[in-house]
């Protein structure tokens, strides 16, 4: 059973057969100001059958304001020559469609959802970054990390052995907006890599430019760099 949302510029129902499934529904007027309220849902299904220009507009807003739910356009039969890849929906229904169809496409669009919103883990160095669960492991550790620390954690593993400015550092995992001193970099990476323990040289430190993922072939635990110009402190 799914949690649905259906848009609708009429009160007559958009999808009659929706109503002999088991779905949790929940109707709305179809406008922007609607979305204000709208409440978290598995999938959105648009109804385009009286207005596509409008559905168009809306199809637009729900895609960039929340891109991981799927929305299901629904149409009548002349309304198919005017939908294009650019309206950014998951699928497109006929309002007269039976409801095993109905079903099978909504099922199909929720899944295909999830599948693209799980990103791969992050594998580097020993280090296993888990997006969906923000966890991290260390050479199969479980990691105590707070948010802020998973995020440099999961920039550096992202971006390794390039070397990054504490300024470079501050605006891609804090923010342009954030106003604290380069200082906060350096106490964070402190605390991650005492959290790393004995693979605390993950982390290095270029002299006078900044911090880098350091990267190690698999079963090759981390040395001390032999060269000055790199040191784990």
């Amino acid at each position: 059973m799914a949690h649905l949302l259906v848009l609708s510029p009429t009160t007559d129902s958009a999808l009659p057969s929706l109503g002999l499934l088991s779905h949790q529904v929940k109707y709305l007027h179809a406008d922007a100001r609607s979305l204000v309220n709208a409440p978290i849902v598995d999938a959105v299904l648009l109804d385009a059958r009286a207005d596509l220009v409008a559905a168009k507009a809306l199809c637009r807003i729900l895609t960039t304001t929340d891109a991981a739910t799927p929305v299901l356009l629904i149409v009548t039969e002349g309304g198919f020559a005017a939908v294009s890849p650019e309206w950014g929906v998951a699928d497109v229904l006929l309002s007269g469609a039976g409801p095993a169809e109905v079903d099978a496409r909504i099922r199909l669009a929720i899944g295909r959802a999830g599948a693209s919103a799980a990103p791969a883990p992050v594998e580097a160095s020993g280090v296993t970054i888990d997006e969906g669960s923000y966890s991290a492991k260390v050479g199969g550790r479980p990691l105590d990390l707070t948010y802020k620390e998973f995020q440099l954690l999961h920039f550096f593993a992202t971006h390794p052995s390039r070397v990054f400015t504490r300024e470079q550092l501050l605006s891609e995992v804090w923010g342009y907006d954030y106003f604290g001193g380069t200082r906060t970099v350096d106490v964070h990476v402190r605390r991650l890599r005492a959290k790393l323990g004995d693979m605390e040289q993950l982390i290095g430190t270029v002299r006078n430019v900044g911090y880098r993922f350091n990267v190690y072939e698999d079963g090759e635990l981390p040395v001390p760099a032999p060269s000055s110009e790199v040191t784990s402190s």
